[in-house]
C-alpha cells in the first residue's frame, strides 16, 4: 500500500515539475521575440528616419514638382486613358532619373582654401584660392563649391575633373567693414543643371579672417601728452626720487642723505632736496560701447578707430596700455552690477585683434561706470582716456573724468563726423572733438606742444 502511494505521489511531483519547466521555456521565448521585434523595430524606424532626412535634403522644391507631375500623370493618364497627362508623367520620371548620376561622388573632391592673410585693414580685400582635386578613381561631374564667408557666400563653379586633376579659382574676400568673419567651412553641391536633386558634403576647414580698425599714425610725443623715457613726472611731490623739484628747510626726520651742503652753506640753515614722483607711464584708455552713446555706426567706427590708433601708439612706445570697455550686463541688473572688459594689449596685433569684434549693445554700462571701474582696476594710471560718441553731455564727460584723481591727466575724445574738429578745457579735463580720424593726430600734436 505504501508502495503504491509513494509511487503515485513520485509520479505526480515529477508530471508537475515537467508542466513548470515547459512553462518557462515559453515565457523565455515569448521575451526573446519581443525584445527582437523591439530591437528590430528601432533599426527600421531608424533607417526610415536616415532616409527620409536623406529625401528631404536631396530633393528641392523643383524635384518635388517633378514628382508629383510624374506620379499625378502617370496615373490619371494610365487610368483614365488621357494620352497628355501620360506625356506630362512620363516626362517627368525621365528627367528625375537623368538628375540621379549628377549625385554621385560627392565625396570625390578634396577641397582648400588659401589665404594670403588672416588679418587686414577694414577697405583692403583678401586675395585668396580654392582648391578643388578630384581624389575620386572615376571621372566627377561638374558640381559647385560654396564657401561662407560671415553672413554672406561665395561660389564657386567646379567643371568635369578626371581622377588626380585640380582646379585653382581665385577668390576675393571683400572688408568694407571692421570685424571678425568665419570663413568656412567648403560646402560641395553636387547636383542636376535643372536643379532638380541635389547632394551636399561639408569639409571642417574654417579660416579666421580679423578684420582691423583703421589706424592713424601718432608722434610718439604726441600719444598721451606725456613726454618721458623711463617714467612721468608728476605732481606728487616725494623726498627720494629722479626728478629734482626744489629746495626745503630742514625737518626733523628728514634723511641726511638728501641734505643739499651747498645750499645749506649759503643760507646757514640745513636744506633738503624735494623730488616730482617718478612713474611709469600708464595709460588707461576707456571705450563706451552704449548704443545710446552714439548717435550713428559712423560715430562708434571713428571711436574704434581712434582708440586703436592711442593704444598702438602707446604700446609702441613701451607703455602700459589698457583698453577697457563695459562687459554685457542684462538689462533687469545694470543699474545694480558694473562690469568691464579689458582687452588683450600684449602686442599691437593682440590689442587690434580684440577692437575687431567689439560692437555696440543695449546691455552694458554707461562711460561714468567704465571710468570708474578703470580707476580701481588701475590706481597707478598716469593719462587716461575716454572715448565716446557725441550724445554724452559736458556734465556726463565731468562725472567720468572725475572718478580719476586729480595727478591723472584725463583727455576726452569726442567723435561727432559732423561736429568742427577742436580742442578746448572743461575743467581739469582737455575736450578733443573730431570729425576725421586725420583730425586726431593733428590736435594731439597741438595739445602735447601747448
Amino acid at each position: 500500500m505504501s508502495f503504491h502511494t509513494e509511487s503515485r505521489l513520485t509520479r505526480t511531483a515529477t508530471s508537475t515539475g515537467f508542466a513548470r519547466t515547459r512553462y518557462g521555456d515559453t515565457a523565455r521565448s515569448t521575451t526573446v521575440l519581443a525584445v527582437r521585434g523591439v530591437q528590430t523595430w528601432r533599426r527600421v524606424r531608424a533607417v526610415a528616419e536616415r532616409t527620409g532626412r536623406w529625401i528631404v535634403e536631396t530633393v528641392t522644391p523643383a524635384g518635388w514638382i517633378a514628382l508629383g507631375v510624374a506620379v499625378a500623370g502617370l496615373g490619371l493618364g494610365l487610368g483614365f486613358g488621357l494620352l497628355e497627362f501620360a506625356v506630362a508623367g512620363a516626362a517627368a520620371t525621365v528627367l528625375l532619373v537623368c538628375s540621379v548620376p549628377f549625385l554621385f561622388s560627392a565625396r570625390a573632391y578634396d577641397v582648400r582654401l588659401l589665404l594670403e592673410h588672416d588679418r587686414v585693414v577694414a577697405g583692403t580685400p583678401v586675395e585668396g584660392e580654392l582648391v578643388v582635386t578630384n581624389v575620386g578613381r572615376s571621372t566627377a561631374l561638374p558640381g559647385r563649391v560654396d564657401v561662407p564667408v560671415g553672413d554672406g557666400l561665395v561660389d564657386v563653379h567646379v567643371p568635369l575633373l578626371r581622377p588626380t586633376h585640380e582646379i585653382r579659382e581665385p577668390v576675393v574676400i571683400p572688408t568694407m567693414r571692421r570685424g571678425v568673419l568665419t570663413i568656412g567651412p567648403a560646402r560641395t553641391v553636387r547636383g542636376d543643371p535643372l536643379g532638380i536633386l541635389t547632394r551636399e558634403a561639408t569639409w571642417e576647414d574654417t579660416h579666421t579672417l580679423y578684420i582691423h580698425p583703421m589706424t592713424t599714425a601718432l608722434r610718439s610725443t604726441a600719444a598721451g601728452f606725456v613726454r618721458d623715457l623711463e617714467g612721468a613726472a608728476s605732481r606728487t611731490i616725494v623726498d627720494a626720487d629722479f626728478s629734482f623739484h626744489a629746495l626745503r628747510p630742514y625737518v626733523p626726520g628728514d634723511s641726511p642723505r638728501q641734505i643739499h651742503w651747498k645750499s645749506t652753506a649759503k643760507t646757514g640753515d640745513l636744506m633738503v632736496r624735494q623730488y616730482e614722483e617718478t612713474r611709469r607711464s600708464r595709460m588707461v584708455i576707456a571705450l563706451s560701447l552704449g548704443d545710446d552713446e552714439y548717435e550713428s555706426d559712423d560715430e562708434f567706427e571713428l571711436a574704434v578707430s581712434a582708440a586703436a590708433s592711442v593704444g598702438v601708439r602707446g604700446i609702441r612706445d613701451g607703455r602700459d596700455v589698457d583698453v577697457i570697455v563695459g562687459g554685457d550686463v542684462p538689462e533687469f541688473a545694470r543699474r545694480a552690477v558694473r562690469s568691464i572688459r579689458e582687452l588683450t594689449t600684449v602686442s599691437s596685433r593682440t590689442l587690434l585683434d580684440d577692437l575687431s569684434g567689439v560692437d555696440r549693445s543695449e546691455r552694458v554700462n554707461p562711460l561714468r561706470d567704465v571710468a570708474a571701474l578703470a580707476a580701481e582696476a588701475h590706481p597707478d594710471v598716469s593719462i587716461a582716456f575716454l572715448i565716446c560718441g557725441s550724445t554724452l553731455t559736458p556734465t556726463q564727460l565731468q562725472t567720468a573724468a572725475l572718478a580719476f584723481g586729480p595727478e591723472v591727466t584725463v583727455a576726452a575724445l569726442v567723435c561727432a563726423p559732423t561736429a568742427q574738429p577742436g580742442i578746448k578745457r572743461l575743467g581739469a579735463m582737455t575736450v578733443i572733438s573730431i570729425g576725421l580720424l586725420d583730425d586726431l593726430r593733428q590736435l594731439l600734436a597741438k595739445g602735447a606742444q601747448s
